[in-house]
């Protein structure tokens, strides 16, 4: 080769470094264009998975159980999607959230989410059976399951159990994890949660668990069913046997208070976790009002409602409604008269000093018939409205001994034909008292006291004092002929049983949302003074010789009673009984809900106040 045809050695390089140069650029062109279809694949795939977002987690508000309580803080009923209290560790046992550590997770807290190790040995044990029983899953994927994902065993399931348990693991701290967790967890027998699940099995809040009350919880999500505490007991306590000693080996207790746990007595709860039976016509009244309030179904509020009710008072007011109304119609019966239907009753019992409703019956049975006649039932009052004609005339002047006439008169109605106010009993008695006008129920007599007194202020004095119904302003308003509920009358009767002064009945102390906001319930009407100290004394004076001596004297007997007032309108449809001791104003109200007659010597005196005697005896008695 001639030397004019060489290459430069200089050239060459040259030449060589560029050659190299290419090579190296296509080489990571290739490493980026695999790393961009790796992770274009990897983001395809997490995509196609539809992974759910996990901030809904951090945000934690699941369905909780509206309870109601009664007057004692006891739970009488509760309403749920799912049957779940929701609480904050703080309000568990010191030993519940270990002992569920040690039961299902025992590396709970050194893990980041996932547990490697449990994995690895559960799919041996899958590849070995051939099934996919054992999915190795910690607390933090079971909560993952739980709040973000369905139940189905899959492993495209698992797998996204797996990415999201990581990322909960990095946005929660352990402590928030376990909380999700302990109130999340179904523990069988309708429980979600443990503080349910501590009411339902033991009686008492998660608080109060003992050691081994907790293992036996903390047994139970692996199969609620297997080792039910109610059902398979001996199940239940082998898996206690199981917690206590991984307690033990994981350095919770020692193997001391292990074995003593394990030897405790295990008293599960019996009865059921709320009873409704005799309480069921006040808990219609304390739901209907509290879903006004929340402004949504109960079942969804989680709210906890503190009520007023005095469950022991409520089951003797329910004994005394239904032998009242056994005795009425055992008399019928006996007097020869056929009955289609057998008589209702209803009865409510007010606290006079603070107008807390602590009984209401609507009938004698709700499951036969929920139409509540004490709060629901509208029926003419009877003489029960005499008291607001003779208080309107001791607001005007009168006395309990000024005089009135009762003596038969005519008059023409607003239908232009004539009426003429009877005397129960046919007879009249030409001018008497006040006092023995009311104490004996003349009708007569109040018929012309209230012309003298003025309807108008008869209508307006009643309206204070809480009788919300529409009052016809006629004359025959004095004989009781507007339709009432017994609830607003045996609460417009408070005025003369306290210091004049009229409140409004009272079923629910407070309502307290989830949030922890507290409603307190706005009466439609407000206290307000209805008789002074002179008036209501006149009063007081009347309405006890009603019970001493007058139409009420089947009362009598009831040791401390103060006064009251018997109501029977026309052909004996209503028997009506209102009265009072230092305590409680008491209601009772005896009918047919076809508005036929009880019977001839069916009356307030007869029927309705031996129910107010024998309920108010009750009371009386230890």
């Amino acid at each position: 080769m001639s030397p004019s045809k060489k290459i430069p050695v200089k050239k060459a390089a040259v030449r060589k470094k560029a050659y190299n140069e290419k090579h190296i650029t296509f080489f990571l062109l290739s490493i980026c264009f695999l790393q961009t279809s790796f992770l274009g694949l990897l983001l395809y795939v997490l995509v196609s998975l539809h992974i759910p977002d996990i901030r809904s987690v951090a945000n934690y508000q699941p369905p909780q159980a509206t309870v109601i309580y009664d007057g004692e803080g006891r739970i009488i009923d509760r309403m749920f999607i799912e049957n779940r209290t929701v609480i904050p560790l703080s309000s568990m046992s010191p030993h519940l959230p270990k002992a569920f550590v040690a039961a299902e997770d025992g590396r709970f807290f050194e893990h980041p989410g996932l547990d490697f190790f449990s994995v690895l040995r559960a799919a041996i044990n899958n590849l070995r059976t051939g099934g996919k029983g054992q999915g190795g899953s910690t607390i933090t994927q079971q909560v993952a399951k739980s709040l973000l994902l369905t139940p189905e065993k899959t492993y495209v399931r698992k797998f996204k159990e797996a990415i999201l348990a990581w990322r909960i693991d990095n946005l929660l701290s352990k402590e928030e994890i376990l909380y999700i967790y302990l109130n999340q967890i179904y523990l069988g027998e309708g429980a979600y949660g443990v503080e349910v699940a501590a009411q339902t099995y033991f009686g008492k809040k998660a608080s109060q668990l003992n050691l081994g009350e907790c293992a036996l919880l903390a047994g139970l999500p692996q199969a609620p069913s297997r080792y039910s505490l109610k059902k398979h007991l001996d199940r239940a306590t082998e898996r206690q046997k199981y917690v206590l000693n991984r307690m033990a080996a994981d350095g919770y207790v020692s193997a001391g208070e292990a074995k003593k746990g394990y030897g405790a007595a295990i008293n599960l709860n019996k009865q059921p976790l709320h009873r409704s039976g005799p309480n069921s016509y006040y808990l219609e009244v304390v739901k209907k009002r509290a879903r006004a309030v929340l402004k949504m179904p109960l079942q969804k509020a989680g709210a906890h409602i503190y009520t007023n009710l005095d469950q022991n008072l409520q089951r003797k007011a329910v004994d005394a409604v239904r032998k009242g109304v056994k005795s009425s119609l055992l008399r019928q019966r006996a007097s020869g008269g056929k009955k289609k239907n057998a008589p209702q009753g209803a009865l409510v019992c007010l606290e006079i000093s603070t107008a807390k409703v602590r009984g209401i019956v609507g009938g004698t049975d709700f499951k036969k018939s929920p139409f509540d006649r004490a709060t629901q039932a509208r029926r003419p009052a009877g003489s029960t409205f005499k008291p607001f004609v003779y208080a309107a005339a001791m607001k005007k002047g009168w006395s309990p001994e000024s005089r009135i006439a009762d003596t038969p008169f005519t008059m023409i109605g607003k239908d232009g034909k004539p009426w003429r106010p009877r005397n129960y009993s046919g007879t009249y008695h030409g001018p008497i008292t006040l006092r023995s006008a009311l104490v004996h129920s003349y009708n007569a007599a109040t018929v012309r006291l209230m012309q003298k007194v003025g309807v108008k202020d008869v209508v307006s004095l009643a309206g204070r004092a809480g009788i919300m119904s529409p009052m016809d302003p006629n004359l025959s308003l004095a004989l009781g002929t507007t339709d009432v509920s017994l609830l607003e009358m045996t609460a417009a009767y408070s005025v003369f049983a306290g210091n004049g002064t009229s409140y409004p009945p009272s079923f629910i102390d407070k309502i307290i949302s989830p949030d922890g906001t507290v409603h307190r319930l706005s009466d439609k009407w407000q206290r307000k003074k209805v008789l002074k100290t002179k008036e209501l004394h006149q009063m007081q004076s009347m309405l006890s010789d009603v019970v001493r001596s007058g139409t009420g004297k089947r009362v009598r007997e009831v040791p401390g009673v103060r006064g009251g007032k018997t109501g029977t309108t026309n052909n004996n449809r209503d028997a009506w009984f209102i009265g009072y001791d230092n305590r409680y104003t008491t209601g009772i109200w005896l009918g047919n809900d076809r508005n036929q007659s009880l019977g001839r010597s069916e009356s307030g005196g007869t029927a309705a106040a031996p129910v107010w005697r024998d309920f108010m005896l009750s009371l009386k008695k230890k």
